[in-house]
């Protein structure tokens, strides 16, 4: 059975300065769509929650879309939580055809997990794979119809960053993106910085969505997502 889907045209935007705009109002999910059986507004935060059985047991990734427009040029910077499982903010990414749990999307993804291996990383969702892993700097340059990962030095030590990170309590993540140059920071330290030169498959602007991965039950939370486009 499809899911039941949560849409709403307007986009809550307040306005701090030029260029600048909160995405999520902290009420409701109004300017943003997904499953609700899957995502809600607990304590004033953007709620994302599966469980081992039922209609909250996922059979795919699935995601909460952003309805206020796509992004080429940004700064993004929202704080998150998480109990078990990974998740991830996608963008420059694109919406696909939805599956039986909600949307699908496939892009660049700045992720995060409740492990300690992968919070920081740029990770392309259905597509290229892993393009850095923690404390790289890369670039990725094309090679025949496909692509290649060249290591181009370090930003931190992978260890050192995870031990920033707080376990099942908020952090706050921030990611620039520029031409084909973006970046990652958690908790004010860079975990990645990658240069995409595959020009046949690096994304330039797209969709936002926030992730909820398939697999054993988890709980993810955002709030104070700001976008800044100037």
């Amino acid at each position: 059975m499809k899911p039941v889907i949560f849409a709403l045209p307007l986009l809550f935007a307040a306005s701090l300065h030029a260029g600048e705009k909160q995405l999520f109002n902290g009420k409701d999910l109004t300017g943003w769509e997904g499953n609700t059986k899957l995502w809600s507004v607990q304590d004033g935060v953007l709620t994302g929650k599966t469980s081992d059985s039922g209609d909250t047991k996922i059979s795919h990734n699935t995601f909460l879309v952003w309805k206020g427009g796509t992004v080429s040029d940004f700064e993004l910077t929202f704080k998150y939580r998480i109990e078990k499982g990974n998740s991830g903010i996608q963008y420059r990414s694109k919406e696909l055809e939805a599956g039986e749990n909600g949307p699908i999307v496939a892009g660049y993804q700045a992720d995060f997990e409740a492990g300690k291996t992968y919070s920081g990383i740029l990770y392309e969702e259905r597509g290229r794979g892993i393009l850095a892993e923690r404390g790289q700097k890369t670039v990725i340059e094309a090679e025949g119809s496909g692509h290649k990962v060249v290591a181009d030095g370090k930003v931190g030590d992978s260890a050192e960053i995870q031990a920033t990170i707080k376990s099942e309590d908020w952090n706050e993540y921030k990611i620039v993106a520029k031409g084909n140059h973006v970046q990652h920071f958690i908790n004010g330290k860079q975990t990645v910085d990658v240069t995409d030169k595959d020009k046949a498959h690096a994304p330039k602007e797209g969709i936002l969505a926030l992730q909820i991965h398939a697999g054993p039950a988890m709980v993810v939370q955002f709030k104070d997502i700001l976008l800044k486009t100037k």
